[in-house]
């Protein structure tokens, strides 16, 4: 009888042990969905989806995961910032839960708002606005050796269009098609942007497409080891005809940008976002986040960051979806109604 009634304590010791086993399993803080089809659990572990290293997107995420680390008091609260295909992908994982934070295109967040290009079909709801931060142009390079005088002359040629999941592909293959010059037409090399400015210096590649914050120090670097960089205009119907098929706008690189530059470059730019899983991460912590970026984005070194303003906010963002957070102050400093 003694040993019946052991036995009936230790199954159900094991029994309750099982079960609070059970229980915790599924109360992680880390996020992400659970096996049911919930939503993702607020994080405070955060990731952040940056660019390419060579564009201002890399180091821009490194100093912000910085600011934030340094400025935000929440328990357990950090932030990596990593090396991406920049904004495609970074909106991408921030949809999947692999990201909670990214930079991304204004133009790039429309598509994947209106299910549009890249992200046909396939749901945003989960991605808000955290704040504008700079705008950006997408600078068509190339140098005096190569003999190209305009962008029609690159078919046949060898050009950097940017790695898979960065607005610089999208915005390439849209350019190159407005001048005539389709897939297949040319040899793309699918380069980030330090490794595009190694090729077209040592000749592997003719020309490199860039959407990058002005000026770029990429661009600075190519030009100082060659003393021959030369930009690609886009202009006449060729520039109507982005304009008319996207989220762009036209844009002057105004000489004397770079102290080597002495002709403008007509082109095209958009606004670099910081954006947020509305799902991973909480309305109190986007909200911390969004007042750090602004009232502290001086202690950054990066040139970039003197354009991170509440005055600038929300420039590029029009109608799109700001995190809950975002909007809680913005409207607290007036930036919003």
């Amino acid at each position: 009888m003694k040993e019946r009634t052991l036995f009936l304590v230790i199954l159900m010791f094991a029994v309750g042990m099982i079960l609070s086993a059970c229980g915790e399993s599924g109360q992680g803080s880390s996020g992400g969905s659970d096996s049911s089809g919930g939503s993702a659990e607020p994080m405070t572990n955060l990731t952040m989806g940056t660019g390419s290293v060579g564009g201002v997107y890399y180091p821009l995420g490194g100093e912000m995961a910085n600011l934030f680390k340094d400025n935000i008091e929440v328990e357990g609260f950090d932030v990596s910032s990593v090396e991406s295909g920049a904004s495609v992908e970074n909106i991408a994982k921030i949809q999947s839960g692999d990201y909670q934070l990214g930079i991304a295109q204004n133009t790039t967040l429309i598509n994947a708002v209106n299910q549009t290009g890249e992200f046909k079909g396939k749901k945003s709801d989960e991605v808000g606005v955290i704040g504008s931060l700079y705008p950006e142009a997408l600078q068509v390079v190339t140098l005096e050796s190569t003999g190209i005088q305009s962008i029609k002359e690159l078919k046949g040629k060898k050009v950097a269009i940017g790695p898979p999941g960065g607005a610089t592909r999208e915005a390439a293959e849209l350019v190159l098609s407005a001048h005539g010059i389709e897939k297949g037409d040319y040899k793309a090399y699918e380069e980030g942007f330090g490794d595009a400015k190694s090729k077209l210096q040592n000749g592997t590649i003719d020309a490199s497409f860039a959407v990058v914050g002005v000026p770029s120090s990429t661009t600075d670097e190519l030009a100082n080891a060659t003393n021959e960089v030369k930009f690609l205009d886009i202009k006449g119907d060729a520039l109507q005809e982005v304009l008319d098929k996207s989220q762009y706008e036209a844009y002057t690189v105004e000489p004397g940008t770079y102290e080597w530059q002495k002709e403008p470059a007509e082109t095209i730019t958009a606004m670099a976002l910081l954006l947020g899983s509305t799902e991973q991460v909480s309305e109190d912590l986007a909200y911390k986040i969004t007042k750090t970026l602004y009232e502290k984005s001086g202690d950054m070194t990066i040139e970039q960051a003197s354009l991170i303003k509440q005055d600038n906010a929300m420039n590029g963002v029009g109608d799109l979806p700001l995190h809950p957070g975002t909007e809680k102050y913005f409207k607290e400093v007036g930036i919003i109604e």
